[in-house]
């Protein structure tokens, strides 16, 4: 059940991380406060297929 996501960033777009998440116990999509670099700061990172 487990499944590769990617976490892109809300303000650039850019697709800065990759995790594992298991859809039977999080059917909805992720979201994070992560680092950026290229904008530089903490931004909302949102689940991306």
């Amino acid at each position: 059940m487990r499944v590769t996501i990617h976490l892109e960033c809300t303000q650039c777009q850019e697709r800065n991380y990759s995790s594992r998440k298991n859809k039977k116990n999080n059917p909805e999509r992720l979201e994070l406060k992560k680092y950026c670099p290229r904008c530089k700061e903490h931004t909302l990172h949102k689940e991306t297929k």
